[in-house]
């Protein structure tokens, strides 16, 4: 909440203007930097300012900056209450400034910082959190905080190649359905309405186009909504355990799309555990928190076998093994660095495997696709062009 406050300050009346959780912690704020504080007011935000406050949410890149910026100054020597004083000053973003707030009133309150993220658990995963524990109780939390940021850059850049080489596919395989929609719907039914009044025999391609074409132009609108519908449905099914598990399968079962899953599940998991311990997080904790990191169910349950596995007293390259889950570098490597003391080291070394393998796997796929639309769209329009051409061919030999 923005307040406006008077105050005396060695003497002199100050007035201005802050952002507080209450005005109870903005006076506790005051009195903390010597002022006597006479008067403190609600400050209403403007229409925009509430629009903005209320639909903007803090991005996963605004938590990588935040991390970034955080790391840096704690580096440099800074307290976190420096820094996050400095942060919300550079912060121009309404629901980053409101968060950076309760944050920074936390831990001025006397709260540790990783307590104070705790209650914003919709932008710091329990992976951040743990690793924020962990650098507060071995006294290293600025290298940890670097690690972090290193991390989570990676994770953005990773990210962002899976998704810049997805989009072109699927904005021209969305535009080639809108076009095919549009042209069976409204266009192609004028042309061949030309062929009604002349007593010529049809191709039976032409046949199935105006049956087709017929059938859209009477039903387009409830088409429309049974799609959307069914698109509500198959959410819901994804929002249920057994729904989410079986679409998950499915796609671990497709020739192209299934190797980049797996990679990219294996590049998240792999590095996230290696980071975790070592910043001294136990296996175990550290195979709690990794289980959370990826999507996919079947990863997940792979994960939760293997924490119980190693709980049990079984070495983590066995325990990978026995869920025939994990390939065999994975397994052998675990195993190797469990038996040599160097497993967050192996780890990180196979995670960058796995990230180059990923990217291969993306280029396959995308270098896969695009042919395969264009013998989508060369085959749909070759059949527009059979019905459409063939039936005026045959009206001008009827002629001669």
């Amino acid at each position: 909440m923005k307040f406006s406050y008077t105050a005396l300050n060695k003497g002199n009346t100050v007035k201005g203007k802050y952002e507080a959780e209450n005005e109870q912690k903005l006076i506790e704020y005051l009195r903390g930097k010597g002022m006597t504080v006479l008067s403190v007011t609600i400050k209403k935000a403007s229409a925009i300012a509430s629009y903005q406050a209320t639909f903007s949410r803090v991005s996963f890149n605004d938590v990588v900056d935040f991390t970034r910026k955080i790391a840096m100054m704690l580096n440099a020597g800074l307290t976190i209450v420096d820094a996050l004083e400095i942060l919300k000053k550079q912060t121009d973003k309404p629901s980053l400034m409101t968060l950076i707030i309760q944050i920074d009133t936390d831990v001025r309150a006397g709260a540790s910082l990783s307590t104070a993220l705790k209650k914003h658990k919709n932008a710091f995963n329990n992976l951040y959190i743990s690793l924020i524990k962990a650098g507060e109780a071995s006294g290293k939390l600025d290298e940890i905080m670097l690690k972090l940021a290193d991390n989570l850059d990676k994770e953005r850049s990773f990210k962002g190649k899976i998704r810049g080489a997805l989009v072109y596919p699927a904005l021209v395989v969305f535009a080639m359905f809108i076009v095919m929609f549009v042209m069976v719907t409204f266009v192609i039914p004028q042309l061949l309405n030309l062929y009604k009044d002349f007593n010529i025999d049809l191709p039976i391609t032409t046949v199935i186009l105006m049956a087709v074409s017929n059938f859209f132009q009477k039903t387009w609108p409830l088409l429309i909504i049974g799609v959307v519908g069914l698109s509500l449905l198959f959410k819901r099914y994804l929002a249920t355990k057994t729904g989410k598990k079986s679409f998950d399968l499915f796609l671990l079962k497709l020739p192209i799309i299934s190797n980049v899953i797996r990679m990219s599940a294996l590049v998240d998991s792999t590095r996230t555990l290696s980071i975790l311990i070592a910043s001294g997080v136990s296996i175990l904790d550290g195979l709690s928190i990794v289980t959370e990191t990826t999507d996919n169910v079947v990863y997940q349950e792979a994960f939760q076998n293997v924490y119980t596995d190693v709980e049990k007293g079984s070495p983590i390259g066995k325990a990978l093994e026995d869920t025939g889950v994990f390939p065999p570098i994975l397994v052998q490597m675990a195993s190797v660095g469990e038996q040599t003391g160097n497993l967050d080291d192996t780890l990180s070394r196979i995670s960058k495997y796995f990230e180059m393998e990923s990217e291969l796997a993306v280029k396959a796929m995308t270098t896969l696709i695009e042919p395969a639309i264009l013998l989508v769209l060369g085959a749909f329009v070759g059949f527009l062009v059979m019905s459409v051409i063939t039936p005026i061919y045959n009206l001008t030999s009827s002629f001669k």
